[in-house]
């Protein structure tokens, strides 16, 4: 019987994707049809498969402690880093901007306020009879599930974002949080309670993970890894060992596993280690775990109870109320709407009320009325928080946000360019100190009329404040002079024209050494002339005004490993170069894309600025 209910879970875990992307299901997370699915097969309604069977329980609890790894390992600790002692004033600028609202800020703000409000609620159910534990009540209240935050991230590709770090930390503190108040439960209440210091064995241990295999990476590049795996082998290992001294001295399993993940993200593994990581996970893992939540709940027995069913929807408004703190603080620095989005997604719970709700039937200081109704409330969450999310979720600028191009220089090129641009996810703007070229040309663009062109007033005034930065005046040592100071002062790529080589010649090599890359209109059109008689096809593309050439280098990881004539896009999008390192690939259909790959394609212009986020979008 555990074999073939196995067998069904496996079979239900694989047929969900599928049915989701045929019937176009987007407006929940995988993870949670599973749960809803696992609710269909288990006693609540068909009764396939047993709750309590011994290889599903385990495969379980072994799913959501990688789930809590894998949570660990999402956390982006560069924002937890100190700022360099002499910042370029881009980089001051910039963090002026955002340095009040920071993600870490945030969510200490906003979880902060959530366990202010779960201790008002847990208040609340004393006096008002419902419940007559304040500090256990309180618990339940503040937590939030991280899985299905993570996965209704991940499938948005917001995870990597400023907004998605926010929600990422916020839900981690709603595990971790929890766990500490859980640990110190169970030692005041329980019975075989053990001192609270001793958690403190479990961040040692840590700390002697991380320095003893600080070097991991650096030396695992050297081996030979296609049988070994070895780097699968350290993460198991760290997840074994940490969630064992984490039950040891009285804490969570999940707890332990988060603290590995957080370990293992510090020694910096690769993608492709991620990669195999998130494989293993959640191709196997982690959908048992979801499923058999939902097998777990006996929705005949919770709805049969009156007891139970009053207590029910309080129950879901007490988990809704006390993330409601998180909206003016995510207004802040987003948007209403990601605001409400922001608030929403939180408002999922399960994993630790799952955790809570054992060690409090273990201690008996719940009914079974309280226990089945605090369970279906947190399972209607699921529902609720996720489906409020996506319709909620707007990728506006203050989510991901255009480059802005500064373009010095007025003439028959830089104007185009500049129109075409701003079409695009740029935000263009074009400088000149000729009086006369502006009159002719500040109609046709945003075009700006400067009084000087002395580097330290173009500082002060902002205009050096940009992520790609043009020089095209004719004179070539107008160009080196404020080429050379941008590079200095901390623009990311800055282009310069230089005509006349023989006579700047030295300037130039001078200006490559920096960084700065370089183009002349007569090397432009050699260049062009060759692709015509090459590649007549791909020229064509480029004069063409619906169709136009792009470059974008792969950093979303959902694409790495897919072969292009998989790809989303359809035939909307053509694949004409791929530079991986210092290799060209001239690609096929069954061409597989690997991250850092610098992608040349061609696609209709009102494609291209959602094709090339896509491509981009760090996840």
């Amino acid at each position: 019987m555990n074999q073939l209910s196995l067998v069904i879970i496996l079979l239900a875990a694989l047929l969900i994707p599928l049915l989701m992307s045929r019937f176009k299901i987007s407006a929940l997370p995988t993870s949670v049809v599973e749960i809803l699915v696992g609710i269909v097969l288990g006693p609540s309604l068909l009764n396939w498969i047993n709750p309590h069977q011994t290889i599903l329980t385990s495969l379980s609890s072994i799913g959501v402690i990688v789930l809590l790894f894998l949570s660990g390992i999402e956390i982006d600790f560069d924002l937890f880093q100190p700022k360099t002692k002499n910042p370029s004033q881009l980089e001051q600028k910039a963090r002026q901007q955002v340095s009040k609202y920071t993600p870490v800020r945030l969510a200490l703000y906003g979880y902060l306020t959530i366990i202010v409000l779960s201790f008002v609620l847990g208040y609340l159910t004393k006096v008002t009879g419902l419940f007559s534990d304040v500090w256990l009540a309180s618990i339940l209240f503040m937590t939030i599930s991280l899985g299905i935050v993570l996965a209704a991230l991940k499938e948005r590709d917001a995870l990597s974002t400023p907004f998605g770090q926010t929600i990422l930390l916020i839900s981690a503190l709603g595990e971790i949080v929890p766990v500490f108040g859980l640990t110190i439960y169970a030692s005041i209440f329980g019975t075989e309670s053990k001192s609270l210091w001793l958690i403190l064995i479990l961040f040692a241990v840590a700390a002697l993970l991380l320095l003893r295999f600080h070097n991991f990476f650096d030396y695992f590049d050297k081996i030979n890894k296609s049988t070994t795996q070895i780097d699968v082998r350290l993460a198991f290992f760290i997840i074994a060992l940490l969630s064992v001294v984490a039950v040891t001295v009285g804490s969570e399993a999940v707890l332990g596993a988060f603290v590995g993940g957080m370990v293992y993200k510090l020694l910096k593994p690769s993608e492709a280690t991620r990669e195999k990581l998130d494989s293993i996970g959640y191709g196997f893992f982690i959908p048992i775990f979801f499923i058999m939540s939902g097998v777990g709940l006996d929705l005949k027995k919770i709805l049969a109870d009156p007891k139970a069913l009053l207590l029910i929807p309080l129950i879901l408004l007490g988990y809704l109320i006390a993330k409601f703190g998180l909206y003016p603080v995510f207004r802040l620095r987003f948007n209403r709407q990601n605001a409400l989005a922001g608030t929403a997604l939180p408002m999922t719970t399960l994993t630790m009320v799952l955790a809570i709700l054992s060690v409090a039937n273990n201690l008996k200081v719940l009914t079974s009325q309280q226990s089945g109704a605090f369970l279906l409330a947190a399972i209607i969450t699921c529902l609720i928080g996720p489906l409020a999310f996506n319709h909620c979720f707007n990728p506006q600028a203050d989510i991901y946000h255009k480059l802005r191009v500064n373009i010095f220089g007025v003439n028959l090129v830089t104007i185009p360019v500049a129109q075409e641009l701003g079409k695009s996810w740029y935000d263009v703007n074009v400088y000149t100190d000729s009086q006369k070229n502006f009159q002719t040309f500040n109609s046709e663009a945003n075009v700006h009329l400067l009084d000087s062109l002395a580097v330290q007033k173009l500082i002060e005034n902002g205009y050096f404040d940009c992520n790609i930065i043009v020089f095209a005046y004719l004179n070539s040592d107008t160009n080196y002079r404020l080429a050379k100071a941008a590079k200095e002062y901390g623009v990311k790529r800055v282009i310069a024209r230089f005509e006349d080589k023989n006579v700047h010649n030295q300037q130039e090599k001078e200006l490559t050494a920096l960084g700065v890359e370089v183009y002349s209109t007569f090397a432009v059109n050699v260049a062009m002339l060759r692709e015509l008689i090459e590649v007549p096809s791909t020229f064509n593309m480029i004069k063409s005004n619906s169709v136009k050439l792009h470059e974008v280098t792969l950093q979303n990881s959902k694409f790495a490993g897919t072969r292009i004539k998989d790809l989303p896009f359809g035939t909307g999008i053509t694949i004409n170069r791929i530079f991986r390192g210092k290799k060209i690939i001239q690609p096929t259909g069954d061409t597989v894309l690997r991250l850092h790959d610098k992608i040349i394609f061609s696609t209709d212009t009102y494609q291209s600025p959602q094709i090339r986020e896509e491509i981009a979008k760090s996840n």
